[in-house]
């Protein structure tokens, strides 16, 4: 068994994570850059060793610093988190040069999801259902121009080593194309390091369903059910429920079944997420892509199930079994709020600064996953992501309430937070009655 963990993240995966080691009598090592001195992942884990300034390039983004991190407090695993340098191939082979357990997929593995046109290319070879798009790498302008004539319009570029909705453009009209291009790609190139696009036919008032799967070193792999992220604002996803409204289960299990070829087809050991669209009207579903990571969104899956799946990863890294196989059964319904730091009102700008007062909701069925207390100065430099709420009920209309109930005693002052949006979105006809798709946001909510 793992010994001690480095969690090589920051704000509340790296609580989560550590809370899930301290179940399993696992010992924790944090990192932190100077920003996070006072961040509470630093104070829960056993040790805590500073790593660089505030630019995540300079601190979490420094892959020979967490690794001698790791070394230096007798680590024997590095829990990546999401982000950062979760799908990193090149970071999970360092970690194996040096001896250091990597809890997640191999770099094989990384490298073949990660690249969002060889994943298309493998899991199309194993009869998962693909969107129609190019099949290599564009690189040019006026190429990516000439392909979106032929691939016909909308069209949606998306780049090939990135995801959270960077690098992505919806195009409407082919003379847009070339300079939406160029704009995603110099994105892409900032957020990841690669300015390599792909395309697609861009599907319009579809969900956006994915698949959580877990897979050990043993040959079992199993699909936990669906999680519904269609409640997003600019890729970005912001509401997430499972199961997802309205799915018909014929529809689940062709999905579960389709995820669990695609991640067999990498040799995936460890757990990810298997993304698709659904068009309800056609029944129709395509894979998108495939996160070779814990999701932000994790927690619903675990409420519906009952299964943790942190140490689930914990328990395959070391070498052991799934606590499960066969069939997940689904037991009521969850949702989850991400509660970040913007201002709705003010087109959801970063609200940075400090908490002055803190409380968060409590009572049946409600989870606070946060880094967040009162007196917190909330850093301008990282992602905005304040706090994960969410609540589980024996049906939807009861989780949906009770979310309402939980977001309305949620007291943060001295910073703006998207609460006012959650709530007006929990009273929302059309999330009511479970009808949202990926443009809802986009077209029809304001605060």
């Amino acid at each position: 068994m793992i010994r001690r963990v480095l969690v090589a993240n920051r704000g509340e995966i790296a609580v989560r994570v550590m809370r899930a080691c301290r179940d399993m009598g696992i010992e924790t090592v944090a990192v932190y850059s100077e920003a996070d001195r006072e961040s509470m992942h630093v104070e829960q884990a056993d040790t805590a060793v500073c790593i660089g300034p505030p630019p995540g390039r300079r601190s979490y983004l420094d892959m020979s610093s967490v690794v001698a991190a790791a070394l230096g407090t007798g680590a024997d695993a590095i829990h990546p988190g999401y982000g950062f340098l979760a799908e990193n191939a090149e970071f999970a082979a360092l970690c194996a040069a040096q001896g250091v357990i990597f809890v997640g997929p191999s770099p094989h593995a990384i490298h073949a999801v990660g690249d969002k046109i060889i994943a298309r290319d493998t899991v199309a070879k194993a009869g998962v259902p693909v969107v129609g798009g190019t099949k290599d790498a564009i690189s040019d302008p006026a190429e990516a121009a000439e392909l979106a004539r032929s691939i016909g319009m909308p069209v949606l570029l998306k780049a090939r080593g990135g995801g959270g909705g960077r690098g992505m453009r919806v195009v409407d009209d082919a003379a847009g194309v070339a300079s939406a291009f160029l704009d995603a790609s110099r994105e892409a190139e900032a957020a990841f390091g690669d300015g390599g696009m792909y395309m697609e036919r861009y599907l319009d008032a579809v969900k956006h369903v994915e698949i959580q799967i877990l897979a050990d070193g043993h040959g079992t792999c199993v699909a936990l059910g669906e999680r519904d992220c269609s409640t997003q604002r600019r890729h970005q996803k912001l509401i997430e429920e499972a199961p997802s409204p309205g799915l018909d289960p014929a529809i689940r299990a062709q999905m579960c079944e389709a995820a669990v070829n695609a991640a067999r087809s990498v040799d995936y050991v460890g757990a990810g997420t298997v993304e698709f669209l659904y068009d309800p009207k056609t029944r129709e579903f395509f894979f998108i892509e495939m996160n070779a990571r814990i999701q932000v969104e994790h927690p619903v899956t675990e409420m519906v199930t009952g299964i943790d799946i942190v140490k689930e990863q914990l328990t395959v890294a070391s070498g052991g079994k799934l606590s499960i196989s066969g069939n997940v059964r689904l037991d009521g319904h969850a949702i989850e709020c991400r509660i970040n730091a913007e201002d709705p009102s003010q087109n959801f700008l970063p609200s940075p600064g400090l908490i002055t007062r803190y409380v968060p909701p409590a009572g049946p069925g409600v989870r606070v996953d946060s880094h967040a207390y009162e007196g917190y100065l909330f850093p301008p430099n990282y992602d905005s992501l304040l706090a994960k709420l969410i609540v589980h009920g024996k049906d939807r209309e009861e989780s949906r309430t009770r979310m309402q109930r939980a977001l309305s005693e949620y007291v943060i002052e001295g910073i703006k937070t998207t609460i006012p949006f959650h709530i007006a979105m929990m009273d929302h006809p059309e999330f009511r009655a479970g009808n949202i798709t990926t443009q809802f946001v986009g077209k029809q909510v304001s605060v």
